[in-house]
């Protein structure tokens, strides 16, 4: 996995789009304006949000992750020697719960996903 495998996926997800918020090479995915994955500047790996803090610590637990740096705990960082199978369903998880969390107006407002 690699920076460019991350944002390659990201992509793919309808109404997805990237910003460096906090400049300086961080690579932010959102849907509707809410973060579902995050590549730092510096530290290999890309945070995304699990459904909760119990799901993050099974998860880092198993070995799959890490805990997030600057994140609420139910995010995770996911290490860039994860499968690519694995990596695509982890973020697409991320994407799908906050795209599922936004208001239903923000929700109307997006392209169609077939989760939807």
């Amino acid at each position: 996995m690699s920076r460019e495998v991350v944002n390659s996926i990201c992509v793919t997800f309808p109404g997805a789009e990237v910003s460096d918020p906090w400049g300086g090479g961080h690579d932010a995915w959102k849907i509707g304006g809410k973060m579902f994955a995050s590549i730092g500047a510096v530290m290999p790996g890309v945070a995304v949000k699990t459904d909760s803090v119990e799901t993050a610590a099974m998860l880092i637990e198993m070995g799959a992750g890490t805990k997030a740096p600057y994140f609420h705990a139910s995010w995770v960082r996911l290490d860039w020697d994860m499968e690519p199978e694995e990596l695509r369903e982890r973020l697409l998880q991320s994407y799908s719960l906050v795209r599922s969390s936004l208001p239903k107006k923000t929700q109307a407002g997006l392209p169609d996903f077939p989760l939807d």
